[in-house]
């Protein structure tokens, strides 16, 4: 059977309009004076006779291809399936697409998103960049394309537009290095990845155990994943004097630690209590359950959408870069 396409002006006559309120009211514009009534009846008889937009059609005409990329280094781990479902669920409610590209934070990769943003496929980007700077995206911007970038830290406001939404991650790993001290440890050892989110989780896990005149115990062992927390874990292990509580830079290299220390036939808290970053939704159901970070990944992704709209739709094209700060929580359960 050969497919149909439903038309405009098919679903102007079902529903007793013109077909230029049907074009409106199909373009997102139910406030720009088409009595809500009205609205609901377009997109009620839209939806039952199977119209889909020619998005080809639409990006002719208004030099827009009503899609946002959302760029992360690593699908596979938790954190962004949060993040890319609070883009979609703005993005959706304002008539966009949604396309997930991934880098593996590769700079390679990252450079080529670059140039592929070029070929008029996207409107704007929210994306988690590890390599490339604010000046690398100056042609995609001077493009109109909106860009969002999801940092680890405040960024310095500069002439671009580009805007950056940043939980503080410093801050974040003190507060929680902070609360194992407070539980009574002073043999604090941290397990990070190497590069991304490293630098500022490190840090603040510095911070604060200079702050307490305490010593440190760092080991980065690849990426941030179980197998990475795992062998810095059983490294950490193997040290004398044992640590008596264990911070990863992330809830996977946490779970990969946990594994590790039941392996040695240690107990979680009892003999080392683990503390993770990111509050994925394995913290919660992990033996015993993992006590971590929460960056409200789904609020950040609605956050930066709403940005991407804002610059697509009603700021100057010339207004240089915001910055915003998120909260963070610390999320205590039986593992620390």
């Amino acid at each position: 059977m050969k497919y149909r396409r439903i038309t405009q002006r098919e679903v102007a006559r079902v529903a007793g309009v013109s077909q230029a309120t049907v074009s409106i009211a199909l373009g997102g514009a139910q406030g720009h004076g088409i009595p809500t009534e009205t609205f609901e009846r377009v997109m009620q008889v839209a939806n039952e006779l199977g119209y889909v937009p020619n998005r080809y059609a639409q990006a002719l005409k208004t030099n827009r291809t009503m899609t946002i990329a959302c760029v992360v280094p690593d699908v596979a781990n938790p954190f962004y399936p949060s993040l890319v479902r609070g883009i979609q669920s703005v993005a959706d409610a304002a008539g966009y697409d949604v396309i997930a590209l991934n880098t593996d934070g590769l700079a390679a990769r990252e450079k080529r998103f670059l140039a592929w943003s070029l070929r008029g496929m996207i409107d704007g980007v929210v994306g988690v960049f590890f390599t490339i700077k604010a000046p690398d995206f100056a042609a995609v911007a001077q493009a109109g394309i909106g860009i969002v970038r999801i940092e680890t830290s405040a960024k310095r406001q500069g002439p671009l537009p580009i805007d950056n939404l940043f939980v503080d991650n410093m801050a974040a790993a003190a507060a929680a290095t902070r609360y194992l001290m407070e539980r009574g440890h002073r043999r604090i050892a941290m397990i990070a990845g190497i590069g991304g989110p490293q630098g500022n989780r490190v840090s603040g896990y510095l911070r604060a155990l200079s702050e307490a005149a305490l010593a440190p115990q760092l080991a980065n062992y690849g990426d941030f994943n179980e197998e990475g927390g795992y062998r810095a874990t059983k490294d950490i292990l193997a040290a004398s004097p044992r640590p008596t509580a264990i911070f990863a830079a992330n809830d996977l290299m946490a779970l990969g630690a946990m594994k590790a220390i039941r392996e040695e036939r240690l107990k979680i808290p009892d003999d080392i209590a683990v503390m993770g970053f990111d509050d994925i939704f394995a913290a919660s159901v992990v033996t015993p359950a993992l006590s971590t970070i929460n960056q409200f990944q789904q609020t950040l992704g609605r956050v930066a959408a709403e940005m991407v709209l804002q610059r697509l739709n009603e700021l100057p094209a010339d207004l240089p870069g915001r910055h915003r700060e998120m909260p963070f929580e610390l999320v205590i359960r039986q593992s620390a």
